[in-house]
This record gives C-alpha cells, structure tokens and sequence, in this order.
C-alpha cells in the first residue's frame, strides 16, 4: 500500500529524466553545407556552355545529313560505276585498287585516289575529248565505299573506334559519341597517322583553320600530324573552318579540364590535374616521376596554345637551374604539355614518340617539333 502512494511522486521525476536522455541524444541540428555563390555560377556556366555545344554538335550532324557523300574522296577498295552517255563499252564498274588505281577501255590506268566523284568525270571528260570523243557525258557514281575507322575519345560521353562510310567531318564524329562529357576540356587534338597523309582533305586557309603541330617545310614525313583546335571557337562561336575533314585512322581526342601533360624522359609520362588550378614546372616534373638519367633537362619544352586555339608558343626552360635556385620556377596552365627531351637533337625526336602515350592512352606520338 506504501508503494502504490509513492509512486505517482516519483513518475513526474522519471519523466523529466526520460526527456533529459532523448534531447541529448538528439543533439542540435546540425548545419547545412555552405555552398559559396561563386563556386555555384563557376558550375551553372560551364553546364550551359557544355549543353550549348552539344547543341551545336546535334544541329550540325541533322544539316549534314542532307548529303554525307558530295565531297567524299574516293579511296582504295572503293567500287564505281562509270559511265558514258551513248557509249556502252566504255561503261565499267571497277574496284580502286590497293594502291588507288583504277583501269579503263582506252584511257588504261589512272589514279583516282583522293577524287570527289565530281573531280574524276571531270578529269574522264577532259580525257576522252583530248582524242577519241566529242562532249562526253560522263557520270561517276560510288557504288561501294570503303569501311573507315575514326577514333573518338576522352571527354566524350561515348568513347569507341568507329566504323563509318562516307566523308565525316569533326563535327560528324562528336555526333556519334554523343557529344562531349561535362568534364570536356577546352581544346580538341586530331592526331593523323603518317601513312595517310597523301590522303589528307585540303584544309580551309580562310578563318582560324588550326595549324598542325609539327607542320613545316623541315617536318619529318614519317611522323604523325596533331592538328590543335578550340572547342569553343568551333561549338559556341560556329567558327566552321575548324570543322576539319576526316580520314581513315584519324584519332579525336578531348582531354579533360584542368590537366597538364609531361611526357617524354620522366619515368611516369601521362596527364596530371592541376591542384587548386596552381602548379609549377617542378611540380609536375615530380608528379610524373622525376627525370632519367638520360634527359637533358636543360632543354625541357613546354608547348602552350592560345586561348583562342588558332596557334601555339614554344617555351624553353632549363629544369636543372630551375632545381638549384638559379631560375624562376614556371607555373604551367591548363593544357600545357611538357617534353624533356634525351641528350641529344636525334635522341630529342625519338624521345617525343613516347611523350603522350599516357596522355591519350593511345600510343600518341608528336610530328616533327
């Protein structure tokens, strides 16, 4: 009976002690991350930026299909079909051969490779009129085209090697990798194999046609051509001398934003983020493993291209007075790419073939410097 009496005196105690327990427990609320206003307009402008040019990649790919195939240049293993107007037997459908021949009644072997359809009935017409007709009416028609494999790759939201037909256009490969990825850098490197450069379309001189690196009277034929261009200038600007026309076994790649790339003698070539958007020459000679015995860092290069896209600087920097104090440490920039050459000028070339091989993860290699 004295148990009962006592406990309505202790239940309001029991309560509060209860109550006492869940708000500590509980704790504060805790605050919100602060997102800084400027961090937040950085991130909104280059969404728009990025979703404009993708834009600009969808509306050109639905114009060119009007005609993929006017200005395609006729290739090996291509079948055509010729004809001459009221002339039967000097109708032929032939196969180019390896070496971009073809074979004709009274006319015998010609070369056709890197015609336009247009381009070989005029040159049949001009033939046949010099000695055995009036007039012709001749029509070339490709009946076949060659299967051509163009790369696509790095900050694009589908990277792959594409088999394609037909004369494409940079603008035609974005497409079909589905445009570029939010991480998309800047600057876009089309890296031609030397094998195939009597094939090369003719390039724009009107505008800001990008100059190929390595391009010169003194560039060694054997290598590789990289042709540098702006994204910016050709997708948002619509600056269509930059939409290059391309060739079997071209490469595109887009690095993505906010890298730097050293190559040559380090012992890790490849491409590094720029921390906090600061680093210098020293530093990202470190991060790629420092230098081998066999580099001759008094003559590391470091190839930066304008903001606009349309040229490049070469700066000459001695890493070795750089590392005794002797010289100011540069700060590198977004895109720079840093080569440390072997000792010696030969060595210097052989060197440059294995500098981006990190880079573009494809086994990159440079023109003549």
């Amino acid at each position: 009976m004295n148990i009962l009496r006592r406990i309505p005196t202790f239940f309001p105690f029991t309560l509060f002690f209860i109550l006492l327990i869940v708000s500590c427990v509980s704790g504060p609320t805790p605050k919100e991350e602060t997102v800084s206003p400027e961090k937040t307009r950085t991130e909104i402008e280059s969404s728009r930026q990025v979703r404009a040019m993708n834009e600009r990649i969808l509306m050109s790919s639905l114009s060119s299909a009007r005609d993929p195939y006017r200005d395609y240049k006729i290739g090996p293993e291509d079948l055509l079909e010729i004809s001459v107007f009221e002339v039967e037997k000097l109708d032929k459908t032939v196969r180019v051969s390896s070496q971009g021949n073809i074979s004709l009644p009274l006319l015998g072997a010609l070369r056709v490779k890197g015609l336009t359809a247009n381009q070989l009935e005029k040159e049949l017409r001009e033939l046949l009129s010099e000695k055995y007709l009036q007039d012709p009416q001749v029509s070339v028609f490709i009946k076949e085209y060659r299967s051509q494999r163009i790369s696509v790759m790095g900050a694009v939201k589908n990277p792959q090697v594409f088999e394609v037909t037909g004369q494409k256009t940079i603008l035609d490969m974005l497409a079909m990798a589905e445009g570029v990825g939010d991480d998309a850098g800047h600057l876009l490197f089309l890296i031609r194999p030397p094998a195939l450069e009597d094939e090369v379309p003719e390039v724009p001189e009107r505008g800001t046609a990008p100059e190929a690196l390595g391009a010169g009277k003194d560039s060694d034929q054997g290598r590789p051509k990289t042709f540098v261009i702006n994204l910016e200038e050709l997708l948002i600007k619509g600056d269509l001398t930059l939409n290059l026309p391309l060739i079997h076994g071209d490469v595109i790649n887009i690095p993505v934003s906010g890298k730097v790339f050293v190559g040559g003698e380090v012992w890790r070539p490849g491409g590094f983020i720029l921390a906090g958007k600061r680093m210098t020459l020293s530093q990202a000679i470190v991060l790629a493993g420092g230098l081998k015995p066999q580099a001759k860092g008094s003559q590391t290069k470091i190839f930066r291209y304008s903001e606009k896209g349309t040229g490049r600087e070469m700066l000459s920097v001695n890493v070795y007075a750089i590392q005794k104090g002797q010289k100011e440490d540069l700060n590198v920039k977004e895109n720079d790419i840093i080569i440390v050459p072997k000792h010696g000028v030969k060595a210097f070339f052989v060197g440059v073939k294995e500098t981006l091989t990190g880079v573009f993860s494809m086994g990159y290699s440079l023109g003549a410097l």
